[in-house]
């Protein structure tokens, strides 16, 4: 079973842009190939099997070294040459040229990819935190708001950034209205500092709007989080 999820690419403005990002199980070497050959069950032990396999990799490197092509089950070989040659009389030179050894897919690896099944896995971008509320006038956590003062607002990928206007701080109160703080002191994804409108009193959540994305390239739609605390303006 190949797992495998869908990720936004935001190297394209399509907000329908997304591509898959494949999710390797596991990585098995020549060792643990071997000890899986034994544990199916086999009349060879672990030192015929060693054997076996290295004498099969030196003959193809044998083969290849003569300059003949492979052609197993698994895969197939050829050469290549990249370089430019100054006319016919040119010979090789390795300061110059390249040989190139391609490897394909034989036909029990092709068959072996129309057979693969596959598992999706969901997956998103982390959307914002907020752990806690810090009030710069009454110095009370998660309990107050001062109008005209300043709210430390802590937490994880924070950070506003993003061209859309849903993006930003808001201060949500009890009839739904969205009030908008306009002057952002700081701006980081552990902690934005805002300044805090002069809002009616009340109870009050706060809601962080943003495409941030811990990258270079922004989100395509904003990430929403609203702080299910409620806060007092009085």
């Amino acid at each position: 079973m190949l797992k495998y999820s869908l990720i936004e690419n935001r190297l394209t403005e399509r907000p329908d842009d997304y591509y898959a990002q494949i999710y390797v199980s596991s990585r098995m070497d020549k060792e643990a190939i071997i000890t899986r050959m034994i544990n199916k069950g086999t009349l060879l032990t672990r030192t015929d099997i060693i054997a076996a396999i290295n004498s099969y990799e030196e003959t193809i490197i044998e083969v290849l070294t003569e300059g003949s092509t492979v052609t197993t089950p698994l895969f197939n070989t050829s050469f290549s040459i990249s370089g430019v040659f100054e006319g016919p009389m040119d010979t090789f030179d390795r300061n110059r040229h390249k040989l190139h050894i391609n490897v394909s897919k034989g036909t029990l690896l092709r068959d072996t990819q129309k057979n693969i099944k596959f598992e999706k896995m969901s997956t998103s971008s982390p959307l914002p935190q907020i752990q806690e509320v810090k009030d710069s006038v009454s110095h009370l956590v998660n309990e107050i708001l001062t109008p005209g003062g300043v709210a430390q607002i802590y937490g994880h990928n924070l950070k506003i950034e993003g061209e859309d206007p849903a993006c930003g701080l808001w201060f949500i109160s009890e009839d739904g209205t969205e009030t908008k703080a306009e002057i952002v002191i700081e701006n980081k994804p552990s902690r934005v500092i805002v300044v805090i409108p002069y809002l009616a009193a009340g109870e009050y959540r706060i809601k962080i709007a943003t495409q941030f994305a811990n990258g270079v390239k922004l989100l395509k739609t904003p990430k929403v989080f609203v702080y299910p605390k409620s806060l007092s303006v009085r």
